[in-house]
């Protein structure tokens, strides 16, 4: 009993705005690996929602111009991106001897969007719930990782909140990942992070469809609906206020709202990194996972650097 209390005093706690994204992943995580529990299926199904609940009520703080320039500037870049991580991805999973399907999971994730990724190619895959469970492990570890220390990383390149905003959404697997650490290096990279990261989320349709195809797997490829709101949501904030202008403080509301829900999903995602997990997910998934995601982090991370990457 004491541990479902706990549970749900750190969904409250990560709600009411006393502590960031960080330190409610930090919470999660703590929680996860310090207890035996069964909120797993519970978290991750109330986390995606939240997710897409979030990143609709953050465009109520987006400016469109912002959004349509960082989004077809990021959609070419996300383009070289995910097919460079696929073809390593896959070239790595062949080296560590990783099974085929399980490979194909991860290397989907790191190049797309990490679970949303690998929830739309499993059943395209015919993935079995252990290939999920692993592939899902590897991406959720590496992200939890990559919150707490792309921010680091980015002061001490010195870079703009553009440039890490391009960065984190080049190189972190999951959007909400990407949303947490964008938020805490300046609202600047929250939209830039946000935006591209939602023009590398939409590869998940044509890149499944492709696999189904290859595959001949009558499997439906789901369609992520919020990009479309987020987008909707970005127009109303860019426009609406120049004749409503008491829309304004609503979506203001919305945007801190967003913030908000964005802090639970990331203590819900540190609470289903379980010691359970970690055994589960096995030694060479994880290698082709961490080297995969290190060579697609330290290249987009150089180039962003010298200017090759730019918005």
């Amino acid at each position: 009993m004491w541990k479902k209390n706990l549970f749900y005093i750190g969904i409250i706690v990560s709600a009411s705005g006393l502590i960031g994204p960080p330190l409610a992943l930090a919470a999660g995580l703590a929680f996860g690996l310090s207890t035996v529990h069964t909120f797993h299926g519970e978290g991750r199904n109330l986390s995606k929602f939240l997710l897409q609940a979030a990143v609709v009520c953050l465009g109520f703080g987006m400016n469109l111009k912002e959004v349509v320039h960082a989004g077809a500037s990021g959609f070419m870049y996300t383009a070289i991106s995910i097919t460079f991580a696929l073809v390593l991805g896959v070239a790595l999973g062949k080296l560590l001897q990783v099974g085929k399907t399980q490979s194909l999971l991860i290397s989907f994730g790191t190049a797309i969007c990490g679970g949303s990724a690998i929830a739309a190619m499993g059943p395209v895959l015919n993935a079995n719930e252990e290939e999920m469970a692993v592939s899902l492990g590897t991406v959720f570890v590496l992200n939890s990782v990559a919150l707490l220390v792309f921010p680091l990383i980015g002061h001490l390149m010195n870079f703009s909140q553009t440039q890490f905003g391009l960065w984190s959404a080049l190189a972190i697997h999951d959007t909400s990942s990407v949303v947490g650490a964008g938020a805490k290096y300046g609202p600047t990279a929250l939209a830039v992070g946000t935006t591209v990261k939602l023009a590398r989320a939409l590869w998940i349709v044509p890149l499944a469809i492709a696999t189904a195809m290859l595959k001949k797997s009558k499997a439906k490829v789901p369609w992520p609906w919020f990009i479309l709101y987020f987008c909707f949501a970005a127009v109303a904030a860019s426009y609406l206020p120049r004749y409503m202008p008491q829309a304004v403080p609503l979506f203001a509301a919305l945007n801190r709202l967003g913030r908000a829900a964005l802090t639970v999903v990331l203590f819900l995602i540190g609470t289903g990194i379980t010691r359970e997990t970690l055994k589960e997910v096995g030694v060479r998934p994880m290698v082709q996972g961490i080297a995969l995601w290190i060579v697609v982090a330290s290249l987009s991370l150089w180039a962003i650097h010298v200017g090759w990457i730019s918005l």
